[in-house]
């Protein structure tokens, strides 16, 4: 998190009070055409807190403002190099004002000459334009909007546009860090690598499914199978979802999120049931492969839902940033089960015994997913089921899912011939 200047905090804590706002949206244009970059922000004026409104003449004190709480906390990128900000323009404007939907328009209004606003303080927006010296051996962009100390919760919406590339749309919350604005395929693999294996250590739901994947196989010939099964079948519902071929009704993501809790509370079971005889046995590994994959698929659309949000981050390499974050997700799977593997053996050896210690734990998640599914279903219990129509497009869908589910079980067929055990032959005998 970037350090706010002295001179800012200074000002928050001498200015008039003002209550921090607990959402601001701030509304970004920006235009890279050479031989510098123009950037337009609009923002409420309530959310500017060293401001007197009391005062006579606002534009000291407006100019004033513009330089410490945006033009300063807010960076901008040039190949790698942070360009030095200059304050063009500022303006008071009133909430009716529409210049904002293109970037001539609001260019347009924000250097016009400004006329007496007829709304209170607190109701007005406070328009600033930014200009910046782009050097001329390149102008891939980065962006730090910086904005979050403006309120308890801050959304900056930018819609960015360059010569020769079509007008590209960011949702920021927050502090994002530097975001490229048209990102190289490294850079946009590399940030969603992270983003997977960050999601599969946040999620609660899906560690709890791997562990009981886990805790009745332990050798890795068979964890291979089964957690390759999973990957398999989760990477082709997450790469058909971001292509728009998942239900878009309200009701398919509360479904999703039950279904996932459902499942870990299967598998629970499947486990707490395989432990409880004299003699326990797992369950069959083709069994639970193909368990695994099923429910792999549910769990797919559940990354997905993490991923819509990010893949505006994607630039023009949306293939490369998918498998990127399906790599990152599998590094984050197999480092659970790295951790889980030795953590496993020796509890079983030193604390607890087997058969106990996977009873304990099995029954401890499934009372835990059960309570999910209680919550879940009550979520989806609140949004009507429809079912869409049979039209060509519905049935074109289908098929290519169809497709998809017989090359992902056909993969899965090739790993499973391939690691399945050969019978050692028996020496021959000699006469």
């Amino acid at each position: 998190m970037s350090r706010l200047p002295a001179t800012l905090l200074l000002f928050a804590v001498l200015a008039p009070a003002h209550e921090i706002p607990a959402g601001v949206t701030v509304q970004m244009l920006l235009d890279a055409t050479p031989p510098h970059a123009r950037l337009i922000l609009r923002v409420p004026l309530s959310s500017m807190r060293d401001i007197d409104y009391t005062a006579a003449d606002l534009a000291p004190q407006l100019r004033l403002a513009a330089t410490q709480w945006l033009a300063q906390p807010l960076e901008l990128y040039a190949a790698g190099e942070r360009l030095t900000p200059r304050l063009a323009a500022f303006r008071l404007s009133l909430p009716s004002d529409r210049s904002f939907e293109s970037f001539p328009a609001a260019l347009a209004h924000v250097t016009q000459t400004p006329s007496p606003p007829g709304a209170p303080p607190e109701q007005l927006l406070f328009d600033v334009l930014l200009e910046y010296p782009l050097p001329a051996s390149s102008t891939a962009l980065a962006l730090r909007p910086g904005l979050h100390h403006l309120a308890a919760s801050t959304t900056a919406v930018l819609r960015f546009s360059s010569p020769g590339q079509p007008t590209r749309a960011f949702q920021f919350h927050n502090d994002p860090g530097v975001v490229p604005l048209d990102p190289r395929w490294h850079q946009a693999a590399w940030r969603f690598l992270a983003l997977g294996f960050q999601h599969i250590l946040d999620g609660a739901d899906h560690l709890l499914f791997l562990a009981c994947l886990v805790l009745p196989f332990r050798r890795l010939r068979e964890l291979a199978l089964i957690v390759t099964a999973f990957t398999l079948a989760h990477s082709v519902t997450l790469i058909a979802s971001t292509y728009d071929m998942a239900p878009t009704a309200l009701w398919f993501p509360p479904l999703v999120e039950t279904l996932i809790a459902a499942s870990i509370v299967y598998m629970a079971l499947e486990n707490v049931v395989a432990a409880l005889p004299a003699t326990p046995t797992p369950p069959p590994v083709r069994r639970r492969w193909l368990t695994a994959f099923g429910f792999g698929l549910i769990h797919g659309f559940g990354f997905s839902f993490a991923l819509r949000d990010s893949l505006q981050f994607a630039g023009d390499h949306l293939t490369a940033s998918l498998l990127a974050f399906n790599l990152g997700v599998e590094l984050g799977q197999l480092l659970v089960v790295a951790i889980l593997l030795p953590a496993l053996s020796l509890l079983f050896r030193f604390a607890l015994a087997e058969r106990a210690g996977i009873l304990i734990a099995s029954a401890l998640i499934a009372h835990t997913a059960w309570h999910w599914l209680a919550d879940r279903y009550t979520t989806l219990r609140q949004f009507p089921l429809t079912i869409p129509e049979l039209a060509p497009p519905t049935l074109a869908a289908a098929l290519r899912w169809l497709l998809l589910l017989w090359l992902a079980a056909g993969l899965l067929y090739l790993l499973a011939r391939l690691l399945r055990p050969r019978p050692v032959q028996p020496p021959p005998t000699l006469p």
